[in-house]
């Protein structure tokens, strides 16, 4: 029997996949308790000016700081990857760093340093929103045109090229955020590049309004109309959305990441969690704002809210592949962000109280209702075979 093989089963532990992150933003953390002044007033554009003040403060060294605090708890929660969509580009008054990327480097070295995979999304950003320019806010996320924006993620994958665990691919920020024109040139580069990209769509109901009287469409119809919907690509949230955007979404194949923990945090809305189910939808999970870093609490929140949208215990869990949603889940985040080679492990610790006297069999249903992050001994690794005990 192998030392590592003898030593688990002694200590009575085990190994799964590590979760995958599909959806961050790193330096949000930074908004836990401050992000809760709430005010009679407050919604989710309330805090949106919080977090702008928030991402006024970062050079590249405050981010990669913050950066390495953030995926520091990630790798010990028991998640292997991140897809960091990246935004807080340029100085605050929008003019580039020397080096245009440099907060995009930031993240992927802070990443490296706590040993986590990244997939770095580079996301556009140019305007506040249908005929509106960008506030003093918003003004470091912005660029002057799409072939500026494509160009700086040009630059940012061949710094990536070669260096291990660190990915490239691309985003919009919102369909509020770029042209419908940006939206079908970075789903036409992302073709041409064989990359994911990501948006967020379909959080808040303004959103929805505003896309109405600019397109006459939902944000789903339009990401469609443009292009940008497909087996590669990701909509983040995708909360409120009509029948026809669920069948836009199954039919094209592409992947809805819930935050669970955040949209709840901001008021969002419920995920119509069954309604993707019923309809073949692949779903990953992301920490976004990390008011929550534990990807066993964002799992048991989106099986929860499925149970209670039908009033039914018959919901994600049961329907998963082999009714393991969280496998189910780490695989949908691996087609999110583009990752192919084999998946990092995590060890759980099967006497933590969490999951004391839970039989094998059951594991998996216990990963995606009663487990938490203290069940994670130490941080996602990629095992050899030998130590596999296979």
């Amino acid at each position: 029997m192998h030392d590592a093989t003898a030593r688990a089963r002694a200590n009575n532990t085990t190994r799964v996949p590590a979760m995958v992150n599909a959806h961050s933003h790193a330096f949000q953390i930074e908004l836990r308790g401050v992000g809760e002044h709430v005010r009679a007033e407050d919604d989710f554009w309330a805090w949106r000016t919080e977090m702008y003040r928030l991402a006024a403060k970062h050079d590249p060294d405050s981010m990669r700081a913050i950066g390495e605090r953030c995926y520091a708890v990630m790798a010990r929660a028991g998640y292997g990857a991140v897809g960091e969509f990246h935004y807080v580009h340029h100085r605050p008054d929008g003019t580039p760093y020397e080096e245009p990327n440099a907060m995009a480097i930031a993240l992927a070295e802070a990443a490296n340093a706590q040993g986590l995979r990244i997939v770095l999304l580079p996301a556009a950003y140019h305007r506040a929103g249908p005929g509106r320019p960008a506030t003093g806010g918003q003004r470091r996320f912005c660029d002057p045109d799409v072939d500026t924006f494509l160009a700086r993620v040009d630059a940012l994958r061949a710094w990536a090229a070669g260096r291990d665990q660190v990915d490239v691919s691309v985003a919009a920020h919102s369909v509020r955020a770029v042209p419908a024109a940006w939206l079908t040139d970075i789903a036409a580069y992302a073709e041409r590049h064989d990359l994911v990209r990501h948006i967020h769509a379909c959080e808040q109901r303004r959103e929805l309004e505003e896309c109405r009287l600019e397109h006459d469409c939902t944000p789903i119809e339009l990401l469609e109309r443009s292009g940008f919907l497909g087996p590669r690509a990701s909509v983040i949230h995708a909360i409120h959305v009509t029948e026809h955007d669920v069948e836009l979404l199954a039919d094209s194949g592409t992947t809805v990441v819930a935050c669970p923990t955040t949209e709840g945090n901001l008021g969002d809305g419920h995920q119509p969690a069954m309604r993707y189910r019923d309809a073949g939808v692949r779903y990953a999970i992301g920490s976004d704002s990390q008011v929550r870093i534990d990807p066993f609490e964002e799992t048991r929140e989106l099986e929860t809210g499925a149970r209670r949208e039908r009033e039914t215990r018959d919901a994600l869990l049961s329907r998963a592949p082999k009714t393991d949603l969280w496998r189910a889940l780490v695989d949908g985040g691996r087609a999110s962000l583009g990752i192919t080679d084999q998946p990092a492990e995590i060890e759980i610790d099967l006497n933590h109280p969490d999951l004391e006297g839970i039989g094998p069999e059951d594991l998996p249903h216990a990963l995606a209702t009663c487990a938490s992050a203290g069940v994670v001994m130490g941080s996602a690794r990629y095992f050899d075979d030998a130590q596999r005990g296979a």
